[in-house]
This record gives structure tokens, sequence and C-alpha cells, in this order.
């Protein structure tokens, strides 16, 4: 690891992935004042008081716009990282997220709700970006043995963003009816020291060899990221990789979704992304206060105990860092999702005991924390790890924007979803997510292979076995068995390197 890697990650990281789990939960503190401000401001025009029902209505809108432009910023994935190049996308992202941060910051002198509700969406298509890109670009500047280190890296910083506006959200801070605009303003500081300094790093090398055809340009920048000018063995395997992909060009979404020989790879991403938003990570935060004042915590206090369980799920994923390398990422995922379905299990039984058994309610509390755990180790930050490590260059892009839009649509289901959920289910809801942490169990013990450790280029030949495609040596070319009629191959020859 040298200084030069290790900026890159943390000012990517810090820039991007801080600010979308900054904007997750930095307007759960402040609602109340934030309600206030909007059925002033409706007063102040109208000269009568909101309507409940259209108050509501606006909060809603107001949360769920979130992760509404976070699916608007995953499709802009594929055609921004491929013209622009991964350093280029996050500095035009950076836009997105100061622009939102004046908008939101001036919002109470405006005497204006609706620009919050747009600021919201604008802040959503950041994240949308930012939680493909900064994995993407993260992935493809890291060597092999320190891939999934560095590719935990982004979700770390999400989870010290949570922890951070929970606790600038404190009653004692800025979680005051004085102090909401200026909580909200904040998120664009970030954003402009990303601007300044990440321009003086260096690009994808990736990008530069493989998208760019500059060669030249990509030894330049990864000599600068290992610290070492002999960089031969990696310049030849990224050529080996621009060989394989030469017939191909680049992956669209519908060329992607539509080729057998990346079908597990597409089938994967997708099922691990609808696993992490599905598996209940939101329902789990939305009892957590309940839980919490059911085994006695008091009310005013239960804030503290919020912001503390924040503080595990940042440690937790810290963890995940140090241990991914050695345990690999299917032990992670195994393990995460195992605790999860558990812990989901246990805290059904919990729920619907405390009233008759007393220590029912510590039970739910142990549960909670355990959940965090597991979702911290495994469910959280290595599926993205795997979508840069299961596809080559050409499709990485392709493969973000679908992952990405699942994440959001899922992230957008769940909070439509589960009150309803809530409301007719109770604690029985926990079964559902219960259920869907086993499908996710199955699908990976079965399917998903190990990246530990591997270039792009073996893995790639690990899931061609599992696609049924041939590797054929003499032509270095990777076939789709079936063919069209009149003899040809499918729609694409998907390529690989002599073995």
């Amino acid at each position: 690891m040298t200084l030069l890697l290790a900026l890159v990650a943390l000012i990517s990281a810090f820039g991007s992935s801080f600010q979308y789990g900054y904007n997750v939960s930095v307007i759960n503190s402040p609602a109340p004042y934030m309600q206030d401000f909007y059925n002033q401001t409706y007063f102040n025009r109208t000269g009568k008081p909101m309507d409940s029902g259209f108050q509501t209505f606006l909060w809603s809108l107001t949360v769920s716009m979130f992760p509404l432009g976070g699916l608007f910023g995953s499709l802009m994935v594929w055609p921004m990282v491929n013209n622009c190049g991964r350093k280029g996308t996050l500095l035009i992202n950076n836009l997105f997220s100061i622009t939102a941060a004046i908008l939101m910051g001036t919002s109470e002198l405006a005497k204006t709700f609706e620009v919050i509700i747009l600021s919201r969406v604008i802040m959503g298509i950041y994240a949308g970006l930012a939680s493909n890109v900064v994995p993407m670009f993260l992935g493809e500047i890291s060597p092999k043995n320190l891939r999934g280190a560095i590719g935990v890296v982004p979700q770390l910083f999400i989870t010290i963003g949570i922890l951070v506006a929970q606790i600038f959200g404190l009653d004692s801070i800025l979680g005051t009816a004085e102090g909401w605009p200026i909580l909200l303003g904040l998120t664009g500081i970030p954003s402009l020291i990303q601007l300044l300094i990440l321009p003086f790093f260096p690009e994808s090398p990736r990008y530069l060899l493989i998208q760019k055809g500059n060669e030249e340009q990509a030894r330049q920048a990864l000599q600068k990221l290992r610290g070492w000018d002999d960089v031969d063995d990696e310049m030849e395997e990224m050529r080996q990789e621009d060989r394989s992909e030469k017939e191909e060009g680049q992956f669209s979404v519908l060329s992607l979704c539509t080729f057998r020989g990346l079908r597990w790879q597409l089938i994967s991403i997708i099922v691990m992304m609808m696993g992490q938003q599905l598996s209940g990570v939101n329902a789990v935060f939305y009892y957590a206060d309940r839980i919490f004042q059911s085994a006695g915590v008091d009310p005013n206090n239960v804030q503290y105990v919020t912001v503390s369980i924040g503080a595990i799920n940042v440690v937790m994923t810290l963890l995940a860092v140090f241990i991914v390398e050695s345990l690999g990422r299917r032990i992670l995922l195994l393990a995460g999702f195992g605790l999860c379905c558990v812990s989901c299990a246990v805290l059904t039984l919990a729920l619907n005991l405390q009233t008759t058994v007393s220590w029912m309610s510590y039970l739910s509390i142990v549960c909670v924390i355990a959940y965090i755990i597991g979702h911290a180790i495994g469910a959280s930050p290595i599926p993205f790890v795997m979508i840069t490590e299961m596809f080559l260059q050409s499709s990485r892009p392709a493969a973000f924007m679908v992952g990405g839009s699942v994440h959001w649509i899922c992230n957008f289901t769940v909070g439509l979803v589960f009150l309803y959920m809530e409301a007719g289910l109770g604690p029985y809801s926990f079964l559902i997510f219960c259920a869907i942490c086993l499908a996710t169990i199955v699908y990976i013990f079965f399917i998903v292979p190990e990246t530990k450790n591997k270039t792009f280029m073996e893995i790639n030949r690990i899931m061609a076995k599992r696609n049924k495609v041939e590797i054929q040596d003499d032509k270095e070319e990777l076939k789709d068995f079936n063919t069209v009629p009149g003899g040809q191959t499918g729609k694409k020859e998907f390529s690989s390197v002599e073995l």
C-alpha cells in the first residue's frame, strides 16, 4: 500500500461515499423542526395551516426523493464513466452535491420548502453516481492483493457519514430549529475538498489503456500508484484484457443482459444487490428506537443509543477492511447474511414475547446489534466489491449501472412498502427478511466463486465454466456454445487469453 494509493482511496471515499451515508440519515433528527418549517411557510403563503395529510405527503416526498434520485444517478453511470473517465465523473459529480448543499442551506432564508425536495433529488443523483463510481475507480487502481480491502473503504465511509450525521443531529449540536439548515448545508464541504484535491491524483490506468488506448499515460499512472517503475507484469495483464475485448467493444446494458457469456455474473450481482437492500436493514433501524425504549432506555436518551449503533456499524465495517483479504469474499458474504438471517428469526420471537417475558427486550437489543454486525461485515460492503471483480473493463460500467439501479429500486421499494408491512404483519415482517437472507445465502453458496487474490482474467475464466462458454486456446476466444441460425455465433464473441 503506497501513500498515494491510500490518499486516492481516502479522498475519493470521503468526498463521495461519505456524503451518501450523511444524506441517508441527516434528515432523521431534525424532522420535527423541518416539518414545522414546512407548515409555517405554507401558513405564511396561504394564511391557513397545512392539512396533516398534505404535510405527511410532502415529508414522504422529502424522504423518498433521495433513493429515487439515486436510481437516476445509477442510470447515468455507464455514459459518464465511459466518456469522462472514473476520476472525471467523480469531479463532475461534486457539482451536484455543492449545488444541493447551497439550496438546502439557504432554504429557510428563502422561505421555500420546495427547494429542499428538489435538493434531495439532486443529492440522490449524486449518491447514485458516487455509490457506483467510487468502488469501480478504487477497484481498478488497486493491486489484486489489496482490491478487497480498498473496495470496502467506500462502505466504511458511508457508515462514517451516517455516524457523523447522527452526531451532528443531536439536540445539543445542530438538531435544533435554528441548526437544521446548517446541518443540511454541511454536505457540500467534502465535495469542495474533493474538487480541489482529486485533480492532482492519477486516473484509472485500466481506463487509460483499455478504453482510451493511451499506454504511456496508463504506465505513468500505474507507476505513481505502485511507487515503483517496474509495472510490466500489471501492464501485460491489462494488455491481455485489452486484447480479449477488442472484438466486443463497450457493452451497453441491453447487450450485457442478452449476452450468455456474462449471464451468471449478471444474475449474481442482481441477487446480491437485492439481498443487500431487501434483507431488512432499514426495518431494523426503524425498529431500533422502540426496541431500546421497551428495554427501559429513557426516550430522551434514545438518540445517543442510535449514535452508538452507528458507531458499531463503523467499527465492524472497519474490521471488514482488514479481514476481507484473509478470509475472502464468500466467507464474509455467507457469514454476514447468515448472521442477519438468524437475527431476524430470533428478533421475530423476541418482539412477540417481550410483553410476557421480561428479558426478551434485552434479547431484541442483542439481535439488533448482531444484525448490524452481520450487515456491516458482509451484506453491505462485499456486493460492490464483487461487481468490480466479476466483470472486465468493457462490461463493468454497464454492470455497475444494473447493480446500482437494483440497489436503489430495492431501497425505494423497502421505504415505500415497509410501513404497510409493519402495520399488517407487525414483528412477523422480519420473517420475510429472514427468508430473503436465507435465499441469498443459498445462491451465494452454490453459485458465487471466491475472487480473493485473483486477477480479473482469472475470475473471468472461472465464470466462463459456469456460463458454459468455451475457451479456445488456438483462437484466443471464448465463444458461446449456442449459435444463431446461419451457423454464426451469438451477438458477441467473448474473448479470453491463451491458457
